[in-house]
């Protein structure tokens, strides 16, 4: 299989370039291999949709942030870079932006009209917890689209009437313009390219053919998923126009920080107290775990922000390369009250280390009690 050239190769830009100039390198590579520039040449003809592609991707941010990060790989199952086998579905696409030079979209014939075209797709978000991020999981969710109207089934007509052919454009939905060699083709601005122009229009939906809806979908959400990931549902977007395909509705995810644990891509790190006897006389303890409990041996001395890695048991990878590791970081837990007995012992240590420590102090109410006995002078 052929390798894929890089999109910025194709159009020729920096992959720091903006909006504007991604848009004008497209124009250029397009007018360049136009297939009526071009009659019989093949080559030709899989470059201007390779430009295709390559705009197809860079002039959506969202795809473009993919592809940045991802490359091919992150956008084929997004709903992007697929490529275009029909050149009509790029003039569908994209023939506005070539202002109708050269015949820039091919509905301009007596009678055609504008062809079906791909709905536009929508964009909503949810929010998972860590675990759910982890073991993936299946989400419930509510999305506001159009439908086709009931009543009129999408014609936007009234009952018993239908869409007559524009009289501006006499149903060609094109407007042409000749200036010289140039033949300058725009969209009818009767019909809006249509072709038809209903007259008679549908009371319930103001001859839209379209209402709005609230849908109950579902979203299988793949483990090992972290935030700024979108997921797409193919064809969950806005219907077509003309009867076309709908859009495609892309999740954005959100995953909720934990109590326990921080993630930086498939590794998690937990921050484990133990106590000074612990740290110095080694222990095992048990440490949290995305699936419960594991027990871990420290040994003797361990001092404190010493990491352990337990392999494979942090994040899945959300492209099935395997899983990442836990870190955890032990801390040496002072206690901040100690019971007489304990005050002994580690007074008792402190001298065998001979360190230096604070004096013991009484207690408020020792001496409170040695004020009123008159066992406490002052000084």
């Amino acid at each position: 299989m052929a390798t894929k050239r890089d999109y910025y190769e194709v159009l020729g830009v920096a992959k720091g370039a903006d909006g504007d100039e991604i848009k004008k390198a497209y124009r250029k590579e397009a007018l360049a291999n136009h297939p009526d520039r071009n009659p019989g040449d093949g080559e030709a003809e899989q470059r201007f949709k390779d430009a295709a592609e390559a705009f197809e991707i860079l002039g959506d941010e969202q795809k473009r942030a993919r592809y940045d990060r991802y490359g091919h790989a992150g956008v084929q199952g997004l709903g992007g870079g697929a490529g275009f086998t029909d050149i009509n579905d790029i003039f569908d696409s994209f023939g506005d932006m070539l202002g109708g030079i050269f015949g820039g979209s091919r509905t301009g014939q007596p009678g055609a009209g504008r062809r079906p075209s791909r709905g536009r797709s929508l964009r909503t978000g949810i929010t998972v917890t860590l675990l759910e991020a982890a073991r993936g999981c299946t989400r419930e969710l509510e999305v506001r689209r159009h439908e086709n109207c009931e009543t009129c089934g999408g014609s936007g007509a009234k009952a018993g009437s239908i869409a007559q052919p524009c009289d501006y454009c006499d149903g060609r939905g094109q407007v042409v313009q000749s200036q010289g060699f140039f033949r300058i083709q725009t969209t009818c601005p009767a019909c809006s390219g249509d072709g038809v122009v209903v007259r008679d229009k549908c009371e319930e939906c103001g001859g839209s053919g379209r209402e709005s809806k609230t849908a109950q979908l579902e979203v299988k959400v793949p483990p090992g998923v972290d935030n700024d990931m979108q997921l797409c549902l193919r064809g969950e977007g806005e219907p077509g126009a003309l009867g076309g395909p709908r859009g495609d509705l892309y999740v954005d995810i959100h995953v909720k920080e934990h109590s326990l644990f921080q993630r930086d891509g498939n590794t998690l790190t937990c921050l484990v107290p133990i106590t000074y006897t612990q740290a110095a006389l080694g222990a095992e303890i048990e440490v949290p775990i995305l699936t419960g409990r594991h027990d871990l041996k420290v040994p003797a001395g361990t001092q404190t922000g010493t990491e352990f890695r337990l392999r494979g048991l942090g994040m899945p990878d959300p492209h099935g390369r395997g899983t990442g590791d836990l870190l955890v970081e032990v801390q040496v837990d002072v206690p901040k009250k100690l019971t007489e007995r304990q005050e002994e012992l580690l007074r008792e240590l402190a001298e065998l280390e001979e360190a230096h420590v604070s004096p013991h102090r009484k207690s408020f109410f020792e001496t409170l009690k040695d004020y009123f006995t008159g066992e406490d002078e002052e000084t």
